[in-house]
């Protein structure tokens, strides 16, 4: 069952090798396929890497404004999300954003974070869910694997 949304923030010319390892890493013990969709920041539209990687997949990409995104909450606010796209961050608000998009109702009533925020490679990974996904389907919020970016 597909009941995972992922979003994703990445720097510019991220690839899909990359995107994919982060996923991974931040899936942890919830398997790819769970994903539903991908979601990300409206900047990156044209990303190929991203591109890449959901089309490898078949995987859906949401694309939210950062009006959409300054609007939900951020457990883990990022100075460079803020520096250079003017949000506090981009993966927990999206995958938020597109767990409450899924079942048509605001993130308050219908959306939580089951992974916070993981970097792995300049790639930043959030995982979110339905609050009536059943028990046994998703995980309650676990931290988020800790990566060092080498960088």
């Amino acid at each position: 069952m597909k009941t995972l949304s992922v979003g994703i923030g990445c720097r510019l010319h991220s690839n899909a090798a990359d995107i994919e390892a982060a996923v991974r890493a931040a899936l942890g013990s919830n398997a790819f396929e769970q994903i539903g969709t991908i979601a990300t920041i409206d900047t990156k539209a044209n990303e190929a890497g991203l591109l890449e990687f959901c089309s490898r997949h078949q995987l859906p990409l949401q694309l939210f404004s950062r009006e959409q995104i300054a609007a939900a909450p951020v457990a883990s606010p990022s100075a460079a999300a803020r520096a250079h796209l003017g949000v506090d961050g981009v993966c927990e608000p999206c995958a938020l954003l597109a767990a409450a998009a899924a079942n048509s109702a605001t993130i308050a009533q219908n959306a939580r974070l089951i992974v916070r925020k993981t970097t792995l490679a300049g790639i930043t990974v959030a995982i979110a869910a339905a609050n009536d996904t059943a028990p046994g389907d998703v995980p309650s919020v676990h931290p988020a694997p800790q990566h060092q970016d080498p960088r």
